[in-house]
């Protein structure tokens, strides 16, 4: 990994990505002025804050999403994290932080960025900081059986049209 590929696959995603609403596009322009001016913005070193990238899991018929009780966080969210030593691409990092999250092997991530969200957190920093979260869409295999990891408290998959009320998931 580089500070500069990552770097640039997050300005790349953000360029070409078409918001709908109003307020996907102002923060589409406000991420990418804050990639402007932060060369290692898609580090975690970045205590300002920094791009992470988060993984909306689909069961392979679109009828379900999983999510995480985050322990941090106390809610049920999509999976995702921080850039690691490793990820070439924000994309990547989506893509390991979904198998290692979800312990669902043969993920597909679809191509293009799915969505944003901004977040005020204390994050492993130990300091408030904001989470910059770009969004990928990824499908599971027929028949995956997410296994929870350490860093959840509880991960089920949810019916996309019954999810639960503290909920903070983007479904187009």
């Amino acid at each position: 990994m580089t500070a500069e590929s990552l770097h640039a696959s997050a300005t790349e995603l953000l360029r070409t990505w078409t918001p709908a609403a109003d307020h996907d596009r102002s923060l589409r322009e406000a991420m990418l002025a804050f990639l402007g001016s932060a060369p290692r913005g898609c580090l975690r070193e970045h205590a300002a804050g920094h791009i992470t990238a988060s993984a909306v899991v689909f069961s392979h018929d679109a009828g379900e999403v999983l999510l995480t009780l985050h322990p941090k966080v106390g809610r049920w969210i999509q999976l995702g994290g921080h850039c690691e030593e490793g990820d070439e691409t924000v994309a990547d990092a989506a893509l390991r932080e979904a198998t290692e999250e979800s312990g669902i092997p043969g993920l597909r991530i679809e191509p293009g960025l799915y969505g944003a969200q901004a977040h005020p957190i204390t994050c492993s920093l130990g300091v408030p900081t904001r989470h910059l979260d770009l969004l990928f869409r990824i499908t599971a295999p027929v028949g995956a059986v997410p296994v929870r990891s350490v860093e959840s408290t509880d991960l089920r998959w949810w019916p996309v049209d019954a999810l639960p009320e503290d909920a903070e998931v983007l479904l187009y």
